[in-house]
């Protein structure tokens, strides 16, 4: 899914007469938000240019969102959801590596990722948005990952006695890093996403 570009997208969009269904102002707002965050960032992100970017009123976003921050990570997962999707393909060192280097370009490309770093950054400050992160995002990635791992230690691939979790938090740790330490960020490479699941799976390994 590419990535909304949007130098006239200030204007709020035309609205035919009548009530908009439910699940289509949801969309538009989502569509808005990441807009928003796109074109502005974490810094200018507000509630109130989401909504008239909308054509919906702040009640209607507060409905559904309690805090910006909560918005901000809506949007943008609705965006980027697609392209860092967990496959299992039966091969849990070429599925790993798939989402993995998936992720890694996200995290290069702009403004996707400054975008996921000003979130995070954000979430240490925005208890909602922490609480939004943890149900929405890192808890739901999670558990598809552990859910692949688990299906690969059924087929042999990893070893009983290793703690799946580890190899989640030593992949995807890793990469956390090298989005947010200065001087580190553009080193999140495809060969980085490959190198650390043949390391970790190689510790992990049957083989």
């Amino acid at each position: 899914m590419s990535e909304p570009a949007s130098p006239d997208s200030a204007a709020p969009r035309s609205r035919g007469r009548g009530r908009r269904p439910l699940d289509e102002v949801r969309t538009e707002i989502l569509q808005a938000a990441v807009e928003v965050l796109f074109d502005d960032g974490m810094a200018g992100f507000t509630i109130e240019k989401v909504a008239a970017r909308a054509g919906a009123s702040r009640s209607t976003v507060y409905k559904y969102w309690p805090s910006r921050g909560a918005l901000a990570l809506d949007g943008y997962v609705h965006t980027v959801g697609t392209q860092i999707a967990f496959r299992d393909t039966g091969d849990i060192h070429a599925d790993l590596t798939s989402v993995l280097v998936a992720f890694a370009r996200l995290m290069r490309k702009k403004p996707s990722g400054p975008a996921f770093a000003q979130l995070i950054g954000a979430a240490q400050t925005d208890p909602e948005l922490a609480a939004a992160f943890s149900d929405h995002y890192f808890g739901p990635r999670r558990r598809e990952v552990l859910a692949l791992l688990d299906a690969a230690r059924e087929r042999g691939q990893i070893r009983p006695d290793v703690e799946l979790t580890t190899i989640v938090d030593l992949l995807w740790g890793s990469c956390y890093m090298r989005i947010l330490l200065p001087g580190v960020t553009g080193t999140l490479t495809d060969d980085f996403a490959r190198d650390a699941v043949a390391v970790a799976l190689a510790g992990a390994g049957t083989q």
